[in-house]
């Protein structure tokens, strides 16, 4: 199909406001104004999307009614994943058949296998050359970039093509020579990749497929320029999938510019609070927060608290550590291998409490996670919604709780009415019998503690010259080709894409 990606082409088509009675608007220009909460959000609320010209597939009702290839569908059920989530079920049969695909779907309700196995699907057969391969999946960060090949590894071994992942905070030269041997699936940050292009050491010509994760987070990122140039490179003909857990008026251009006669869907509204999931604000006042705060850190169990500083976030994690809690900083400050071995720490428990910015707010998955505190109320309802994403996921329950002091009441009770959500509003104090009940919270040891980080010994030949042991990396570490899939598998998150 001949498909003409200039915006001129694109303003004749009727738009439907989403969820509203279908009356007509426009597609382009700047965005338009809408009634609500202040003057400072011209970018919220859903923006005009646009009407399916083309009638989409019906929806499966399992994945054998799929046209997959059958390693996938087999591997689908080695992984016990039997019965396609909503998101899956309805974009499928369309992604599988070479429709564009614009699909919003909240945190955890299966986008990752929607575009995944789509892409897969779709490249099976296939072999790439050196330096092009022929799917891509932009996401904003590096954790995402982690989670999403972390999910697709398995299915992608299944049909014998090769993932590479490309982000920043690693080794680039390593990652070139994944694309050097031939990767038939990228996962990449806008910002690597286009540095990888900008070497020589990828061209994106013969990329057929091409996903945009999270798209809203990356132009609210500042990626917007750098997205638009990689999906102006690669193959005009080819299929768009894009899939967010918010569609707002940020990625208006994305849909407009790049989607042809998307197949629009839903799996519930970008405000909609997961029913599993309980809301509190508690009302504390200024000089008591930290104490309240260290109290919630104390609680038995696991627990994201966001804060909106790096400088905060050491600060607080410190504080912890001294107070008797096991805690750890995550943020763009750190180190790609620190902040692996934090979320693998507090994964597996050796800590409790992950002290962290909203690099944590998309592309963590942790299981029975019960509770996310916003130390810092966020700046808007997306926000919100992302970092209450890490709990009540996949069914379960869990509680988002934000501290707000006095000052801030007025700015977050707008903040809950665009995410369409009505809080349990609760004054609190440390060590009050309410604190507990809502959170957990309790009094803290006070008997300082240290996170280990066990050293595995490598087994050395003692014969070994020095500049054998000093491998591919120079890091005095033997080299070897598992040691090099495992550093290409291991992505991570930020802006330091």
């Amino acid at each position: 199909m001949n498909r003409t990606r200039t915006t001129s082409t694109r303003t004749t088509r009727t738009y439907d406001r989403f969820g509203g009675s279908g009356a007509a608007g426009r597609s382009g220009g700047g965005p338009r104004r809408s009634g609500g909460y202040g003057k400072r959000q011209p970018a919220q609320g859903e923006f005009a999307l646009p009407k399916t010209i083309t009638p989409a597939l019906p929806a499966v009702e399992a994945f054998a009614d799929l046209g997959m290839p059958e390693p996938l569908l087999a591997t689908l059920a080695k992984e016990g994943v039997t019965v396609p989530f909503p998101i899956q079920a309805a974009t499928l049969p369309n992604s599988l058949a070479g429709r564009d695909v614009l699909g919003r779907g909240r945190t955890g309700s299966g986008k990752t296998l929607a575009f995944g196995l789509a892409a897969l699907a779709r490249t099976a057969g296939r072999r790439a050359e050196p330096r092009r391969p022929l799917a891509l999946i932009l996401v904003p960060t590096r954790e995402l970039a982690q989670q999403v090949t972390d999910a697709l590894a398995p299915y992608a071994r299944s049909v014998r093509l090769r993932l590479a992942t490309v982000v920043g905070g690693m080794s680039i030269g390593r990652q070139a020579g994944a694309l050097r041997t031939g990767a038939e699936v990228v996962v990449a940050t806008p910002g690597r990749l286009k540095d990888l292009i900008d070497r020589g050491d990828c061209r994106l010509d013969d990329v057929t497929v091409t996903v945009l994760d999270e798209a809203d987070q990356m132009t609210d990122m500042g990626f917007m320029p750098q997205v638009t140039a990689l999906l102006d490179q690669v193959r005009p003909d080819g299929q768009r999938l894009l899939f967010s857990a918010t569609l707002d008026r940020n990625v208006d251009l994305l849909v407009r510019r790049y989607l042809t006669d998307p197949v629009v869907h839903s799996v519930d509204p970008s405000a909609g609070a997961v029913t599993t999931m309980e809301h509190h604000v508690l009302h504390v006042h200024e000089a008591d927060k930290h104490r309240t705060t260290t109290e919630i850190a104390a609680r038995d169990g696991r627990v994201i608290m966001f804060l909106d500083t790096k400088h905060a976030v050491d600060r607080l994690t410190k504080h912890l550590l001294s107070s008797g809690v096991r805690a750890a900083a995550l943020h763009g400050g750190r180190s790609q291998p620190q902040r692996t071995r934090t979320l693998a720490q507090f994964k597996d428990g050796h800590v409790t409490v992950l002290v962290a910015t909203n690099v944590a707010a998309r592309g963590i998955h942790v299981d029975s996670l019960d509770l996310v505190v916003n130390v810092d109320p966020p700046s808007d309802h997306k926000d919100y919604l992302h970092r209450g994403g890490r709990t009540a996921r996949a069914g379960e329950s869990g509680s988002v709780v934000t501290l707000v002091t006095p000052g801030q009441r007025r700015g977050m009770t707008r903040l809950m009415a665009s995410a369409g959500i009505t809080p349990h509003i609760t004054p609190v104090r440390s060590g009050e019998a309410e604190l507990s009940r809502i959170t957990g919270a309790q009094a803290p040891s006070g008997v300082p503690v240290v996170i280990t980080t066990p050293v595995a010994e490598r087994p050395r030949r003692a014969s070994s010259p020095s500049r054998n042991r000093r491998g591919a990396g120079g890091q005095g570490r033997p080299a070897g080709a598992g040691t090099r899939r495992r550093a290409q598998r291991r992505p991570g998150n930020d802006a330091a894409a």
